[in-house]
């Protein structure tokens, strides 16, 4: 890790999307492609260091995920 760099750890959201990954399978590249973002900006949007308002429907989509994780609020 990089001096001065924190890692931060899974929000809600990042929590449900990781244990939604290993129940299929798939890796987070895979869904980043999916839903056309990169790998690095996906992991941000689960740590919580981006909103990811853009991408939030998707994952829930492509996931099938509660839709209340579309709720940029609902971390």
């Amino acid at each position: 890790m990089r001096r001065g760099m924190v890692k931060r750890r899974l929000t809600r959201l990042g929590s449900a999307v990781h244990g939604r990954l290993v129940q299929l399978n798939m890796t987070q590249r895979e869904l980043a492609k999916e839903i056309g973002t990169s790998e690095v900006y996906l992991s941000m949007i689960l740590r919580g260091r981006r909103s990811g308002n853009k991408y939030r429907m998707k994952i829930v989509e492509q996931l099938d995920l509660d839709e209340t994780f579309t709720d940029t609020n609902n971390h």
